[in-house]
């Protein structure tokens, strides 16, 4: 497709609309879960097991979730997965005992890794790969947005409905989010439509699986892989750490609160230019940058001391984190191949939701033995990690003049 032919804002209402609407969904829940599972009848550990319930959800369908999209399309499973989430978030509405409650936010994991795949192959095969970086990016942002207003529209809900209102909210979100899918067009990719056969060359074949993508693309996941594996276990450990770190220098709770709101708010202001840079320079301009400022602030977090430095450095990971807005799912469209791109993208998710789950596990696992100070340190350490192994794996060459699955031999 020409450069000068492409307009992103054809498809932005139906591309971004849901995907807002989602991250508003789950951003509504997010603050009450542990809160609804304590009125339930669990203690504080249980609760806190209840909460990691929707990612161990998403890891476990990360693969099947290829499944779904590769036989229904993108606009068939996003709608599902939209329905799903709004069923998951009505069960815990009415959610009698714990157990129940615990199904449901199971199956808000499921739905989300059925609507982050669908939507990240969706905007893959749309936007032609000079504007993939800038496309990505902002799909990232927006989703953030989402999730930043999700906890206020909650509030207001519950000021009125008590608990439930935050899962009101994410009931009718979600339920948006699958009407406004229904309407993206289908992008008609072939393969689809003889299930476990595509074409070549006039004749058929058999159709790409998880295991042969897995076999033919195994050295992918294992070099530009664990690096993204390393950007998602930092980044879901700099989410534990600061309101940590704020408790063990006595910030109180509204301090805490403001600090971490404003790191979030950098957060998600600055995922189009960073997306423009990738699509011009290319991916390691902004991939490694984004792992050595965080690792960089991790390593700088245990020596403050009061809420002024703890600001500055909350504000320094918000940018790190921001400036690498939809490198993951950019990474992940450049080395897809197609046919088989679903199944690529659903162990590429699987490997950054190992990552999200073991980051945190990592702190806990040094905080435990040692202290919080080296916990955080550790984590730091992956940063600078992911940032050699990025640095060394990400192909050299501008999106769009080299293969995209090129990497150093």
């Amino acid at each position: 497709m020409p450069k000068e032919t492409f307009d992103l804002r054809a498809i932005a209402v139906g591309a971004y609309g849901p995907s807002l609407l989602y991250g508003v969904a789950t951003g509504a829940i997010l603050p009450v879960i542990a809160l609804t599972a304590r009125d339930l009848g669990a203690d504080v550990a249980t609760a806190a097991l209840v909460i990691t319930l929707s990612g161990v959800g998403s890891l476990v369908t990360n693969v099947p979730a290829t499944l779904i999209a590769t036989r229904f399309g993108e606009r068939k499973a996003l709608v599902g997965a939209a329905v799903w989430c709004a069923a998951a978030m009505f069960l815990a509405l009415a959610a009698p005992s714990l157990p129940v409650f615990a199904a449901a936010v199971f199956m808000v994991g499921m739905a989300g890794a059925v609507f982050g795949l669908a939507r990240q192959s969706y905007l893959t095969e749309a936007v032609p790969p000079h504007f993939r970086a800038r496309a990505l990016s902002t799909l990232g942002g927006v989703t953030r947005i989402g999730v930043f207003v999700g906890p206020f529209a909650a509030a207001l809900a519950m000021s009125a409905l008590g608990l439930d209102g935050a899962y009101w909210v994410g009931g009718v979100a979600s339920l948006a989010a699958a009407a406004l899918s229904w309407r993206v067009p289908e992008l008609g990719v072939p393969g689809r439509t003889v299930p476990g056969r595509v074409p070549v060359e006039g004749a058929e074949a058999l159709a790409p699986t998880v295991r042969s993508v897995l076999r033919s693309h195994l050295r992918i996941f294992v070099t530009v892989g664990v690096g993204v594996l390393l950007i998602a276990a930092v980044r879901a450990t700099r989410q534990a750490v600061l309101p940590l770190w704020a408790e063990d220098i006595g910030l109180d709770a509204s301090s805490t609160a403001l600090i971490y709101g404003l790191s979030g708010a950098i957060d998600m202001l600055i995922f189009y230019p960073s997306g423009k840079i990738m699509d011009v320079k290319g991916r390691r301009w902004i991939a490694v940058p984004c792992m050595l400022i965080m690792g960089t602030a991790l390593a700088l977090l245990p020596l403050t001391g009061d809420a002024a430095g703890l600001l500055l450095v909350a504000l320094l990971i918000g940018f790190g984190n921001g400036i690498g807005s939809g490198i993951v799912m950019t990474l992940g469209a450049d080395l897809s191949p197609s046919p088989g791109r679903p199944q690529f993208l659903g162990l590429w998710r699987l490997l950054t939701d190992t990552g999200t789950m073991g980051g945190p596990a990592l702190l806990a696992l040094v905080t435990a033995l040692a202290t919080l100070s080296a916990g955080i340190w550790a984590t730091a350490v992956l940063g600078f990690l992911g940032a050699a192994v990025l640095w060394y794996w990400i192909p050299r060459a501008a999106p769009g003049s080299a293969e995209p699955a090129a990497t150093r031999s």
